[in-house]
């Protein structure tokens, strides 16, 4: 049977203890008292904040992802049904950059960007994958108006050629890999879509980023062989010395880091530079449908996309006029003087300047105080050099 029944209150039952005092509490009263006034909620609270921090550190993952902050999802607004497709084919890098161009054209209706590229994929190993037998079927699928292709990381492994493996970059393999990049672009060049090659940047392996720039170089030669254009990324991932570097400034300027710790993959804000480096030739292509307030009835009105802009008709506009050509505008005479049509007569020697036109002290023509002088046709001459006074 307990004590002290339910029905007394705790401030009552312990007047009721504190009259009652045995050796015990002479001895021990103090310290008792003094613990048995503390609240219950100050004893526990101290235990329950070390058993949760415990727990974050030692626990699973559910609280790990409930600590660590998850970045927003970018905002994206509805695509239109007639918006343009931007297809991006090629290997995990050209993933990351379709995820950049997604954050750039995020607030574009009219623009669509469709990732088809496929991680582990490149032109070597084409028992893998094969781009030149696949790009046909994900065209018909897709129906893109333009195609940014970024590829090749994968491609620093041997090749058969006639049945024989021969070494990265040598000159049979050099040969062959030529021959189905030349392929790919002239698969998208006989149907009339406009080709971004994207070029690879720098890696932390030093052969590998030379074997990088030998990629570019025929990436380059390629595309623009098929009538397309080549991005090139290199000085964004390297630093003044064009060395490797694992951070830089992001597409704000500001300082972020660009590849992951690998030294291959890139960071978010990697990737998004990338695609920032892509926007400018795509924002050519797409025109206005790149505007965030355009509609159904704007895209509608777009003109089609040409894929050699040199080969379209000529718009009429004013050419421009060498300066060093006066027999088109007149270009020797100063502003005001009448230019008489060829073979009419000229004023002679005899012919007085117009009183407007005649030299002011102070005026663009006036050279009276630079030894030059001007006389009545308007012509410019030096005058003639006095003997100086004979010395004494």
């Amino acid at each position: 049977m307990p004590l002290f029944p339910d029905s007394i209150a705790p401030a009552s039952a312990q007047e009721q203890r504190e009259k009652r005092r045995n050796l015990f509490d002479f001895l021990f009263g103090g310290a008792l008292r003094d613990r048995q006034a503390e609240p219950p909620a100050k004893q526990r609270a101290p235990r329950q904040s070390r058993r949760a921090t415990t727990s974050s550190r030692s626990g699973g993952s559910s609280s790990r992802a409930a600590a660590t902050p998850q970045p927003p999802p970018e905002a994206s607004v509805a695509k239109l049904d007639n918006a343009r497709v931007v297809l991006v084919v090629g290997d995990f890098l050209a993933g990351g950059l379709s995820e950049g161009l997604e954050a750039a054209y995020a607030e574009s209706p009219g623009v669509r960007v469709v990732n088809r590229s496929s991680g582990s994929s490149g032109f070597v190993r084409d028992d893998y994958y094969d781009w030149n037998a696949e790009i046909a079927t994900i065209l018909d699928e897709t129906s893109p108006t333009l195609v940014v292709v970024m590829i090749g990381s994968n491609d620093r492994q041997q090749m058969v050629v006639d049945g024989k493996r021969e070494t990265p970059r040598s000159d049979a393999w050099l040969q062959e890999y030529e021959k189905r990049v030349e392929r790919f672009a002239g698969i998208l060049e006989e149907r009339g879509i406009p080709l971004i090659w994207t070029g690879l940047p720098a890696f932390k392996l030093s052969s590998m980023t030379s074997d990088m720039l030998a990629f570019n170089d025929i990436y380059k030669t390629s595309a623009e062989a098929a009538g397309g254009s080549f991005v090139d990324i290199w000085e964004g991932f390297v630093d003044e010395n064009g060395a490797f570097v694992f951070s830089g400034p992001d597409m704000n300027g500001q300082p972020a880091r660009l590849r992951g710790s690998d030294g291959i993959n890139l960071t978010r804000a990697g990737k998004r530079k990338i695609a920032f480096y892509v926007e400018k030739p795509l924002n050519k292509l797409l025109g206005q449908a790149i505007s965030p307030d355009i509609g159904e009835l704007g895209m509608e009105s777009l003109p089609d996309l040409v894929l050699h802009p040199e080969k379209a008709a000529p718009v009429d506009r004013t050419l421009p006029i060498s300066l060093a050509d006066p027999a088109l505008d007149g270009g020797t005479e100063l502003l005001g003087a009448v230019v008489r049509p060829t073979g009419e007569a000229q004023p002679d020697a005899e012919t007085a300047l117009p009183v407007d036109q005649a030299p002011r002290p102070g005026r663009a023509d006036d050279f009276s105080a630079s030894g030059f002088t001007r006389d009545r046709t308007g012509s410019v001459a030096r005058e003639p050099v006095r003997d100086a006074p004979a010395l004494r």
